[in-house]
């Protein structure tokens, strides 16, 4: 059942990114940043945990799921640290999804050749 939630959970999110690709004409860019200020706003507003619970890395792995990390971690941040935890603790929380995202670039980057094909 825990996979059933999570497949449509993360199902959902990507099919509303399709039909926001497919119906209207922001870029691919656009779309991303909106999804991780979706769910630092849905984290704030308390709404985002609950289905995070629910389902699982449905919730947690999606562009959405970075936006809660990162709304979780500046929370915390704030909490141990004041005012100068608004800049340092959502890089702190992600910083494992951030450092992992660098080195697949890079791995990727030297395995193919990037570039303009013209």
């Amino acid at each position: 059942m825990e996979y059933l939630r999570a497949f449509l959970c993360g199902g959902i999110l990507c099919a509303v990114g399709q039909i926001i690709i497919d119906r209207t004409r922001l870029t691919p860019a656009r779309i991303l940043t909106g999804y991780v200020v979706a769910g630092v706003v849905l984290s704030a507003l308390g709404l985002y945990q609950p289905l995070a619970d629910w389902a699982g890395a449905g919730a947690t792995v999606p562009l959405t799921g970075f936006g809660h990390n990162l709304a979780g971690g500046v929370r915390e941040a704030v909490a141990e640290s004041g005012w100068l935890g608004v800049f340092t603790g959502g890089l702190t929380a992600a910083a494992g999804g951030i450092a992992a995202a660098v080195t697949a670039g890079v791995v990727t980057a030297l395995i193919f050749r990037p570039g303009d094909k013209r």
